[in-house]
């Protein structure tokens, strides 16, 4: 499976605070937005039913550590 990157514009003071949830939850914050986006994802498909495609929204996409 393909990762890609995806940039975003946000107010500092939105980072800044999405930063000190980030780590109060002990994630970085490309992680805790993952885990946003999945749960995101399951709300939308607990209402609407599946989305079709080849990844599940249960599936860590997060790529493995360097070393």
């Amino acid at each position: 499976m393909a990762v890609k990157s995806v940039s975003i514009r946000i107010e500092e003071e939105m980072l800044e605070k999405l930063g000190y949830v980030a780590d109060y939850e002990g994630r970085s914050i490309n992680s805790h937005v993952l885990v946003l986006i999945r749960e995101n994802i399951k709300g939308f498909e607990a209402v609407h039913g599946a989305i079709e495609g080849p990844v599940s929204p249960d599936v860590n996409v997060k790529p493995p550590r360097k070393g």
